[in-house]
């Protein structure tokens, strides 16, 4: 039957033009010693002379390859390569309906690719193992269904990050460690099928006159993307996964992120409508805190969520999700967070959630803190509670707003009610470093107090961080929202000492 070019999409990348038919098996990208066994079963096969085996080229091929014996991993390619030609040539109207159906037909799907391997490895003068086959059905399913390659990678509770660097340097980030996977892409174009797979649910493209985007998958894990000319190693891909579970304010006590005292303070200032911004590097969980925090809000609050790729999860029922969108082939249409913000004043939001600000914005956000959205959340890149308060200023004179620096620390003390610094510790942990708060200003400066921090005692033969949270003594200025609020938290709680 003819080929049908969509189907040959879907397959990855998998050439138009059909291979001259042959009476003879397809050779190997790589030399191997094809003995008979005794038995008279089909010939299996081994490595031959270490030279040949580095010196005879890879051959072509459109799917990821799994490092283990280099011949081995050629001609399971290969097998593989065979198996969906096959599947592009054969598949019958009733199968390609199948296909059609996706993820939820996955089983069916999976058969009816276990069908055509048989047919393939019958024909094939190579021997595979049970698992081998189930490995190859499963690596083509991924590749009609899924992510390809990076199936395995996302369905790895353990992965907490996937760093792609061009077709064949695949790294992950595992309990705070990065580690080289043993997964790979054939090239840049398979990378690049993949890549668009990714983007065209989204409306959202990357191409040489838009080379970077922001990007989510369906689970809310956040993808950015990068490509030539920009990135001299070809596409570059990040992939910052998130729990398939929402995590709880308990399991970042269980994390050592904070202390339990901690946890119950930030709960309170939740509720009781204090305005938090949640500062620290990249990788240093952030978003996963904002995500906690939001957790403690009301179910009677309108909350309206904006973000450049929508990464929050929040479990109340009146949620209004907010997502920029960038501009189209022409150059318009963009929306930013900017007006988004703007936009959200109009909605009757009791809360205002800010994945991120980065610029302009931010005079926007702090506007709308000083002006009855109370409770409101946001995060920013900073290094401590000090410079997260220099960047805000500058952040808001990126707005063009020609205003005095004593006018925009005067906004910023009046909406900052507590600064949360959290920290990647160098044996990869997260730590709520610090808990601060804004008590306003004094001349042309804003005065910080620290209620909590975590002190770094030393570091474990394993070169694990050991260190303890402790509070400074200070009871905070806003105790009276607490009471406003109906929450008791006794001065006493605010004693100096461990934590």
């Amino acid at each position: 039957m003819p080929r049908s070019l969509s189907l040959l999409e879907r397959l990855g990348g998998i050439t138009k033009d059909k291979p001259k038919a042959s009476s003879e098996p397809q050779r190997l990208s790589r030399p191997v010693d094809i003995t008979k066994s005794e038995t008279g079963q089909k010939p299996t096969y081994t490595e031959t002379q270490v030279k040949q085996e580095r010196e005879a080229p890879l051959e072509a091929s459109a799917f990821v390859g799994r490092r283990a014996v280099a011949s081995r991993n050629d001609i399971m390619q290969e097998l593989k390569l065979a198996v969906h030609r096959r599947i592009v040539d054969e598949m019958t109207p009733e199968e390609q309906a199948v296909l059609v159906r996706g993820e939820e037909a996955r089983e069916q799907i999976k058969n009816i690719i276990g069908v055509y391997a048989t047919r393939e490895l019958s024909e094939s003068p190579y021997t595979m193992s049970r698992g081998e086959r189930l490995q190859l059905v499963d690596d083509i399913s991924n590749e009609l269904l899924g992510l390809g390659p990076l199936e395995p990678l996302l369905q790895n509770d353990s992965i907490t990050e996937v760093m792609i660097n061009g077709p064949h340097q695949i790294f992950i980030e595992q309990k705070g460690k990065l580690k080289l996977s043993d997964v790979r892409f054939y090239d840049n174009t398979h990378l690049m099928n993949i890549i668009e797979r990714i983007l065209t649910p989204l409306g959202r493209r990357v191409d040489e006159s838009s080379p970077l985007v922001d990007a989510r998958l369906a689970d809310g894990s956040r993808v950015n993307i990068i490509i030539p000319p920009l990135s001299l190693v070809g596409p570059t891909v990040t992939i910052r996964k998130f729990s398939k579970h929402a995590l709880s304010i308990d399991d970042l006590v269980n994390f050592g992120t904070l202390s339990e005292d901690m946890a119950t303070f930030l709960e309170a200032c939740v509720k009781a409508r204090l305005n938090i911004l949640v500062s620290g590097g990249t990788g240093s969980g952030k978003t996963t805190t904002l995500n906690v925090l939001s957790s403690f809000i009301p179910e009677t609050d309108r909350i309206v969520t904006i973000e450049d790729a929508a990464e929050l999860r929040l479990q109340q029922r009146h949620v209004v999700t907010l997502e920029s969108r960038p501009a189209n082939l022409e150059g318009y249409g963009a929306i930013t967070i900017r007006d988004l913000v703007r936009n959200s004043l109009r909605m009757r939001p009791d809360r205002i959630i800010v994945g991120e600000v980065r610029s302009g914005e931010a005079l926007d956000m702090l506007q709308a803190m000083n002006t009855g959205h109370d409770g409101s959340l946001t995060t920013a890149h900073a290094n401590s509670p000090r410079d997260v308060l220099s960047r805000l200023e500058t952040m808001v004179l990126m707005a063009g707003m020609e205003l005095p620096v004593r006018a925009v620390r005067t906004q910023v003390a009046s909406a900052i009610d507590l600064i949360i610094q959290q920290s990647r510790i160098r044996d990869g942990s997260r730590k709520i470093t610090y808990i601060t708060e804004v008590q306003g200003m004094e001349g042309d400066t804003i005065i910080l107090q620290d209620l909590f921090r975590y002190v770094q005692d030393y570091i474990d033969e394993t070169g694990k961080s050991v260190g303890h949270y402790e509070s400074m003594g200070l009871a905070p200025q806003f105790m009276d929202k607490f009471v406003m609020n109906g929450i008791d938290l006794p001065r006493s709680f605010f004693s100096s000492g461990r934590r």
